[in-house]
């Protein structure tokens, strides 16, 4: 596929600096780029390589001012990385579906098909599992008895739905993921621990991405639930109970303990824990690694946070500043010490 320059102007409401024919058959790194290749700055770290580029077109902000000549056309936009993933989100879009049930592909009697899905070989739907129009299970994807994969929806290869949890429309859950595993319940005993039947179920709402190796708990009763628009990364764990609300997102190895309820619109950073039947408020921001184990702050919402036990993100880093110096406090402290020692003695005249 061919687009020029003023083509993909029109597109993402830019105007064009150069040659408006400049033709683009590819995406490329700015810093990788080639003849016939659209790249985007969208962070100025990366502003070098737009004068040594040699990508065709380039997507840049408004306000970017360039130091030297750049030989590649620009397209000026509002914000450069979303026209971008516009762009590619277009590309994407316009890639030929594969359809059909493959013969190695498992469908119980009972399940229910729709229209143009993709089942690929050694991948199977159980008993009254329902897949949605256009959805797509790549090999080894399995959905378990009485499950539901909404519309457009793509499991990836060793993707698992057990039985009886819903999917919504256009999900994408990544090789590895797994949705409805028992949520980790057991009562202590005199001979060890007894497991507790997760009888709930896992309910994933439209829109939702979630990453390779990222596991999502059934409940022990009712549903454990991750709302529309929430995005998780790899070796993600939701334990059972919990609830992910709406566009929440969540980097690698975040762990969400049981029963705790997220609000809408946060972000947490990569290994970010929090501990079990608790509420997080809408428009938190969490950095990498921090722990929130209680208090108000992270309930009310609409704050960052940072550290083990979470705090306040500019408090945290005060701390950290009088940390990082607390060798010289000790010392300037013992010698004060010693000074005091000498004041104390009795003076001889």
């Amino acid at each position: 596929m061919v687009f020029t320059a003023e083509q993909i102007a029109g597109f993402t409401g830019g105007t064009v600096e150069g040659d408006k024919n400049a033709q683009v058959t590819t995406f490329a790194k700015i810093e990788e780029g080639k003849k016939g290749a659209l790249s985007f700055l969208a962070n100025l770290q990366y502003e070098s390589y737009v004068y040594e580029t040699q990508s065709s077109v380039v997507l840049v902000n408004k306000d970017f001012v360039p130091k030297q000549p750049v030989s590649a056309t620009l397209i000026r936009v509002d914000n450069a990385y979303e026209s971008i993933a516009k762009l590619l989100q277009l590309y994407d879009s316009m890639q030929r579906k594969r359809v059909g049930i493959d013969p190695l592909a498992y469908v119980a009697p009972t399940a229910k098909i729709g229209k143009d899905v993709f089942l690929a070989p050694f991948s199977a739907v159980g008993d009254n599992a329902e897949i949605g129009d256009g959805a797509q299970l790549h090999p080894h994807a399995t959905v378990g008895a009485n499950a539901k994969i909404g519309a457009h929806t793509v499991m990836y290869s060793n993707a698992v739905v057990y039985h009886d949890c819903v999917v919504g429309n256009h999900c994408i859950l990544h090789a590895g993921s797994v949705i409805g595993a028992d949520g980790f319940g057991f009562a202590p005993t005199a001979e060890g621990y007894e497991k507790i039947p997760q009888i709930g179920i896992v309910t994933i709402e439209d829109n939702v991405e979630i990453g390779a190796n990222t596991c999502v708990d059934r409940s022990t009763m009712g549903s454990t639930y991750v709302r529309k628009g929430v995005k998780l990364d790899n070796l993600v764990q939701i334990a059972h109970n919990c609830e992910v609300g709406a566009n929440t997102v969540m980097s690698a190895q975040v762990g969400v303990a049981g029963s705790t309820k997220i609000g809408e619109w946060c972000m947490f950073g990569g290994q970010v824990g929090i501990t079990g039947h608790y509420s997080v408020g809408d428009h938190v921001q969490v950095g990498a690694q921090s722990g929130i184990a209680g208090g108000n702050l992270a309930r009310k919402g609409h704050c960052t946070l940072m550290g083990s036990p979470a705090i306040d993100a500019k408090k945290w880093a005060r701390n950290v500043a009088v940390m990082n110096n607390l060798a010289v406090l000790q010392q300037e402290l013992a010698d004060l010490k010693k000074q005091v020692e000498e004041l104390k003695k009795p003076q001889t005249v």
